[in-house]
């Protein structure tokens, strides 16, 4: 498990910074990126577990060290103990397409 996306993707999304309170219960469960989509989940404070499903691998995150989910792929996370963290997401830019936000904006 890697944090390397392929080149030439672009990020076009970004959710809000979660807490180990906060995290949604759907990111905390089985759940897969949509097609043509990569995440890269990123640790601003503490530690998370990370599980990828399809191939099975589980790994700790922690700040500097993020992980990158392929399209479609199966995952899930874990807050252990207090934690800070966010998802970015990437594809190319046919893909990213009316996602992208407008000149100027922050992702």
């Amino acid at each position: 498990m890697g944090a390397v996306l392929p080149a030439g993707l672009v990020a076009y999304k970004r959710t809000p910074v979660f807490d180990q309170d906060s995290l949604p219960a759907g990111l905390r469960r089985r759940h897969r990126t949509r097609a043509g989509v990569w995440a890269l989940i990123h640790v601003v404070e503490g530690a998370l577990r990370f599980r990828s499903f399809d191939p099975a691998e589980e790994t700790v995150l922690f700040p500097g060290r993020p992980a990158a989910v392929g399209p479609e792929q199966a995952h899930e996370v874990e807050p252990l103990g207090p934690l800070r963290m966010f998802v970015e997401f990437h594809a190319t830019p046919q893909d990213a397409g009316a996602r992208l936000p407008p000149r100027g904006e922050r992702v």
